[in-house]
Formats: structure tokens, C-alpha cells, sequence
């Protein structure tokens, strides 16, 4: 940028506040975005915090069989994963009253801990512990 020709006198403006009309519009596009966006993730799952336990029996000293399902739905009997098909095969060495504890991870899937639960009391095992851990 050169300097004005001689003779023609230059108006500069002082930028004296900044217009935010602009800023306005913006941000009202981002609240409709927004709006629906958080209308779209209320009608999804719905988020459920499930209750901590406050008192904890610790686990016998007997022999037991103890179920894991870990998150992407893999199931294991004591540190051996099973399919599910197996498990009445598998309990059936046990007697009824033998005590069965199931570990189930938080974000697992609750159909596999339903059947499972099924499995076990329809072949009338009654002696059956959800294991958590101690809310501090």
C-alpha cells in the first residue's frame, strides 16, 4: 500500500466497536445444532446408574463356580471361557446346592446375564451371588 496521492486528503475511520451481528447469527446456528442433537441422544438408550452396594458379604471358602461376562459379551467359568451351550453340561458335575457366583461387567450386555441366570435356575440351582464391589 502506497502512500495517498498529494493534494487528496485520506478519511480513516476509528474502529471504534466491532459489529457482532455476525457473531449472533453464528451462534444461534450452533444452538439449533445443538438443540437437536441433544433431542436426538434423549430419545437413544437411556442411561441407567446402577445402585452401589454398601454392604459385602465376602465370598466362602468352599468350593464354587464362578461365571464372567466380560464386556463384549465372552463368558468364562472359572478363568476357562464357555460358550453357552456348554454351561448345562459343564453345571451338571455340581450339585444343586453348590454356591455360583457371577461377575458381570457394567457395560455388558444384561441378555447374556438373563440366560445365563435362566440356565442355572432351570437346572435348580438356587444358591446364586451377584458379585460387586464395596462402594467406598
Amino acid at each position: 500500500m502506497g502512500n495517498p496521492p498529494r493534494g487528496k486528503k485520506v478519511n480513516l475511520k476509528k474502529f471504534e466497536s466491532i459489529n457482532v451481528v455476525p457473531f449472533i447469527d453464528i451462534m444461534l446456528v450452533l444452538l439449533v445444532i445443538v438443540l437437536t442433537t441433544a433431542t436426538f441422544v434423549a430419545k437413544g438408550l437411556i442411561p441407567v446408574e446402577l445402585p452401589s452396594a454398601k454392604s459385602v458379604q465376602k465370598l466362602s471358602d468352599k468350593k464354587n463356580i464362578t461365571f464372567t461376562i466380560k464386556q463384549d459379551g465372552a463368558l468364562f467359568v472359572d478363568d476357562k471361557q464357555i460358550v453357552l451351550e456348554d454351561i448345562e453340561r459343564y453345571i451338571a458335575q455340581y450339585e444343586v446346592t453348590t454356591p455360583i457366583n457371577i461377575n458381570c461387567d457394567k457395560e455388558a450386555k444384561f441378555d447374556m446375564f438373563v440366560v445365563l441366570l435362566d440356565i442355572l435356575k432351570e437346572k435348580n440351582f438356587n444358591n446364586i451371588g451377584i458379585v460387586t464391589h464395596k462402594d467406598s
